[in-house]
């Protein structure tokens, strides 16, 4: 039997600009990064070491984690630079109105 996959409502001034906020849905933490009008939404744990990705740097459309430096890009959730590791899951960010989106957790792969 397909289940649906949870998901929450979360409005734009509740994410600062620039920087990460976590946020739980269901027994999942997110990762949501406000850059200008657009929201991205990672898994909030990296997959070297479990460091959370919503207290890390952003700069040039990625977050760095703030325990070993591994960066991934926000639009992809794709392990790049110097030291990679595992891709982090990306989870959809669909805008409902001018003030709101609407976070869809994506399937878990093996």
């Amino acid at each position: 039997m397909e289940t649906a996959a949870a998901s929450a409502l979360v409005r734009l001034e509740q994410i600062p600009l620039d920087r990460g906020v976590a946020l739980e849905i269901g027994r999942t933490s997110v990762a949501l990064f406000r850059v200008g009008d657009e929201l991205h939404a990672l898994d909030d744990m990296c997959p070297h070491s479990g460091g959370p990705l919503s207290e890390g740097p952003l700069e040039d459309g990625c977050v760095s984690c703030p325990w070993h430096g591994a960066r991934f890009e926000l639009s992809s959730g794709r392990s790049v630079g110097e030291f990679t590791c595992r891709d982090v899951r990306r989870h959809n960010a669909r805008r409902v109105d001018e003030h709101s989106f609407e976070i869809t957790l994506a399937p878990r792969t093996r």
